[in-house]
């Protein structure tokens, strides 16, 4: 029965709330386990038997837990992910240093032409891969570095500045400039500001364009097979693709090395999400 005001009493708001907060739940449970269904699978036929690896038993537990599919995969695949820990985590801290650089002086330092500049760098992040691959080898063999591990890291520092700038800049927006121009009145350089002010403040923007430089640089594929022809020098991606062989299929060590190379970057989101949470909450993707 409705009150005079025309709202519901007060137990009966309580119940549907109380329901909705259930329903909320249940779908969140729902997403939850629609999404950790795939790694599900790939645990548990990954730590199989290759005799008990069929489609019919591919959601049961393994009979046996003596490993499974894992130690063959971490011997293919464990100088691969030497590899790409090698090239993904100096290509994301020079990367993020090179961004950082950029968006300081695109905010803080504008000069005539900045926003020009500014609007082409973004264009980058618009052009694919495979449209720039020619001029890209082109480009390596005249520097002498292509097919090497160092050339592979070059690339991804450079494609990476677009939104490492766009990040860095739309950040550094939100600093007070009042900031800068008192300490260009104690004496303060440009390069002494941007050290001693601008990235101690820009840790939350850091945190963000890292978690996004490593994942995209560690999940990159295309580069990694064409850029670096050496097998003893491309990373896990391309290692992994070379598990399964041309006429039999281990899936066994497959569905294992797709953990091992997801591995890490599942260990980046966990221990720092929360920060990466709070970074987008600080407003490093606001525009």
């Amino acid at each position: 029965m409705a009150t005079v005001s025309g709202q519901l009493p007060r137990p009966q708001m309580r119940q549907r709330r109380r329901w909705g907060h259930y329903v909320v739940v249940a779908l969140l449970l729902g997403a939850m386990l629609f999404y950790l269904a795939p790694v599900y699978v790939m645990v548990m036929n990954g730590l199989k038997d290759k005799s008990y690896m069929t489609l019919a038993d591919m959601w049961k537990l393994p009979r046996y837990l003596n490993g499974g599919g894992f130690p063959a995969a971490w011997q293919a695949l464990s100088p691969n992910l030497g590899n790409s820990l090698r090239m993904a985590i100096p290509s994301t801290v020079l990367g993020c240093l090179f961004g950082a650089a950029n968006g300081y002086l695109l905010s803080k330092w504008k000069f005539k032409g900045s926003d020009v500049l500014f609007t082409l760098m973004l264009f980058g992040m618009f052009i694919p891969y495979q449209a720039i691959l020619v001029a890209l080898i082109s480009t390596l063999q005249w520097m002498g570095i292509y097919g090497t591990w160092y050339g592979l890291t070059l690339v991804h520092i450079i494609y990476g500045l677009p939104i490492a700038t766009l990040i860095f800049r739309n950040y550094f927006v939100g600093v007070p400039s009042e900031l800068v121009e008192a300490a260009r009145i104690d004496g303060a350089g440009l390069i002494g500001i941007f050290f001693q002010i601008m990235l101690p403040l820009a840790l939350p923007a850091f945190v963000v364009v890292g978690i996004f430089q490593f994942t995209n640089i560690w999940n990159d594929f295309l580069f990694g097979v064409t850029v670096v022809f050496d097998p003893s020098n491309q990373p896990i991606t391309v290692a992994l693709y070379n598990l399964s062989g041309t006429n039999s299929v281990d899936w066994t060590v497959v569905m294992a090395g797709a953990v091992l190379a997801a591995l890490p970057t599942a260990l980046v989101y966990i221990l720092l999400g929360r920060f990466f949470i709070r970074g987008l909450l600080a407003g490093s993707l606001k525009g």
